[in-house]
Order: structure tokens, then sequence, then C-alpha cells
């Protein structure tokens, strides 16, 4: 439903938000009837495809082969959501390192933030991780490299220091 709405939706450039408003369903809540923490996920993926469509890269995607993959994704939650409340996802990117593209989400509600995640997306081909500069050159997009905002870049690099399983 998410796509069918984002055909009708105006067309954004990448430095522009997408904007759309939920309401909190049963299916969404947890034992508390607020939004549950693993639904923030899933509206957040709603909220990067309308944004994708709009952008042009989902018809990219498509005629190229590609695909996209999360990365690490850090949430910070600050107020809950209830049960049949209406709240707007934001969705916009913040920009890119040369590989990864970096979205900013924010949910509010009453016209206060309720959560805010900070999430790095990949696109990938046959051939492993596509850069992001070549997906950018490919929407004509300006995103600048290496231009993420300080407290992005603190995150990748706390990121890059987290140790892995030896196993994975």
């Amino acid at each position: 439903m998410t796509l069918l709405g984002a055909r009708r939706r105006p067309k954004l450039a990448l430095t522009e938000t997408s904007v759309l408003v939920f309401r909190v369903g049963l299916a969404d809540t947890d034992m508390f009837g607020e939004l549950n923490n693993a639904r923030y996920f899933s509206y957040m993926e709603l909220g990067r495809w309308d944004y994708s469509y709009r952008v042009g890269f989902f018809a990219l995607m498509r005629r190229l082969g590609w695909g996209v993959a999360a990365g690490p994704a850090s949430v910070r939650f600050r107020r809950r959501i209830p049960l049949f409340g209406r709240f707007t996802l934001t969705t916009r990117v913040l920009g890119h390192d040369g590989r990864w593209i970096y979205f900013l989400h924010e949910f509010h509600a009453r016209k206060r933030i309720c959560a805010s995640a900070l999430i790095r997306m990949g696109v990938t081909s046959r051939d492993g991780l596509v850069p992001a500069t070549e997906v950018l050159a490919h929407l004509d997009g300006d995103l600048p490299v290496d231009r993420v905002p300080a407290w992005v870049q603190v995150w990748i690099d706390a990121e890059g220091m987290r140790p892995w399983p030896r196993d994975a």
C-alpha cells in the first residue's frame, strides 16, 4: 500500500524528506498498549520505500537488478505512542560515506518527537555492495561524500571499533 500511495505523491529530491502518517493498530502494540519496539523498524522500512520510490531509486533498482541491505541501526526512544495514536514518520537521507547511505527516521506524535533512528543502508548487486557514489550518479543526486553530520561520523567510527564474533 505504501508503494501504491507513493505513486500518487509528488516526486522528491534526494535532499527532501518523506512524510507519512500512521495510526497504531492492535497488531502494532506490546503488552503495555503502545507501539512495539519491533514495529518501529517495520514503519521505518515503509518510510524508506516511500522515499526510495519518490526519488526514483525504486525504478533504478528494478532496472539494474539491485537490492538493499540494512546495516547497523541506532534508535533512541523518547516518548510512547499509544494504541490508536496517530503519528508522523519522517524519512530523509543525512548523507553517505562513499559506500553506505545514512537514513534518519523520526516519529512524531502530538507535535513532539517520540523516537529517532539512524540506519546505514547498502545497495547490493550480484557482485556485492554497490558504492553509494555509483548509486547517486545514476540518480543525478548531489549528496557530497564524507559530508555526514559530525554526530553520524562519531557513530560510524564507533561501529567500526565494535568487536564482531569470530565465527560470523
